[in-house]
């Protein structure tokens, strides 16, 4: 059992609020934080609360114009917010945008230092995790790219080698470019292909550029990918990247959108690939990393039935090495149900009755095998 964990959480999280009718929902922070709890996983001696970033810490990786017109993005015209990707239907302005954000990144950067400063051998901050977020712009929710400022932090401040690996559906566009002529730092991110999904980017050809080439890696999925095939395909692309790359340090953005409950996207994954991302992470972190891990959550659009038990299973594996099994806690699902538009699920597993059969799913299994063989050549030519 692992007790040098910590948990990151305070109710000012919960304040990154676009508006009532937006998908992108942080009661599912509350939500992952109460399911743990009342499972007799999470104790208050492994919570910390968040700082709240500065405007240094941001500026890590934001340009300071964008800073100022997040911060002020109120009294700004129309066009005005439009240059910086603010006031669009994905990423609204809301009062007090610039200090919603801004306690994401102080999340993040508290679990950074809870590893590296204090001892802590893994930490979660599950409000954390924009990804889209670009140095002058907003984008897909994402004001304050919280994981690509962790790790320009890191790099200033620890001079380790990050491995960032990203499990959400969409790619994760905003953190690779951030480091894409960067060798200290490599991207792993494994998503629905673009084709159909935003950010239409992360083709298993986007490499990286001068000194950084050949440290992005991306292995997009084919639309209606089960659990097989998103498994097997995920660990043996990760095992070669970790091995190739070494890291000093993980850092895991763990989006559960990849679910077939997800409304937004079109993986058809069970609670399964949520057991087995987080078991693959743990094991190369002990590996490569003495064991330094930092999870943050991400996407995630079934707040109900999806993201609480996804990833609660992450840190039920950072504390026991292991997914946990059976039932969900009575008292959760009493204390939610009544609030709930759906009927939350009794179990950790999904009911085998509720997966979509798939008629293309050997085709897809095929076609996801023939992007894993393109992507493992480039750790092959990179070794070489």
């Amino acid at each position: 059992m692992n007790q040098k964990i910590k948990y990151v959480f305070d109710h000012s999280l919960l304040n990154y609020h676009f508006h009532d009718d937006h998908p992108f929902n942080q009661k599912r922070v509350l939500l992952t934080k109460d399911l743990l709890e009342e499972a007799g996983q999470l104790s208050d001696e492994q919570i910390i609360e968040p700082r709240l970033a500065s405007e240094t810490d941001i500026s890590l990786f934001h340009d300071p114009s964008y800073i100022h017109a997040v911060k002020n993005s109120l009294l700004l015209t129309k066009d005005e917010l439009l240059k910086f990707g603010l006031g669009t239907e994905d990423t609204p302005v809301f009062p007090k945008m610039h200090e919603a954000a801004a306690q994401i990144v102080g999340g993040t950067l508290s679990a950074v230092d809870a590893v590296l400063k204090d001892g802590s051998t893994c930490a979660v901050n599950f409000a954390g995790g924009l990804h889209h977020g670009f140095k002058k712009k907003a984008s897909g929710f994402c004001i304050y790219n919280d994981a690509a400022i962790a790790i320009k932090y890191i790099r200033k401040n620890y001079n380790l080698k990050v491995l960032y690996i990203d499990t959400d559906a969409h790619h994760g566009d905003g953190v690779q470019e951030a480091f894409y002529d960067d060798p200290s730092v490599c991207t792993f991110s494994i998503h629905e292909t673009g084709r159909y999904l935003f950010p239409g980017t992360g083709s298993v050809n986007e490499r990286g550029i001068k000194e950084g080439h050949g440290y992005s890696f991306n292995l997009p999925l084919d639309a209606f990918t089960q659990d097989e095939s998103f498994i097997a395909n995920y660990e043996t692309a990760l095992r070669e990247i970790a091995d190739f790359f070494k890291p000093d340090i993980l850092i895991t953005q763990n989006g559960a959108d990849s679910h077939f409950h997800d409304p937004l996207t079109h993986l058809c994954a069970s609670m399964a690939i949520y057991e087995k991302i987080p078991e693959i992470a743990l094991d190369i972190s002990k590996t490569y990393c003495h064991g330094k891990w930092i999870a943050l959550g991400g996407g995630g659009y079934d707040i109900w039935r999806v993201v609480p038990r996804a990833w609660a299973q992450i840190w039920n594996v950072m504390k026991d090495g292991k997914p946990m099994q059976g039932e969900l806690p009575l008292s959760w699902i009493e204390k939610w149900q009544e609030e709930s538009p759906v009927t939350l699920p009794t179990f950790w597993h999904d009911e085998y009755e509720l997966f979509p059969i798939i008629p293309r799913k050997k085709a897809i299994e095929e076609k996801n095998n023939f992007t894993l063989q393109n992507l493992l050549k480039y750790t092959k030519v990179k070794r070489s």
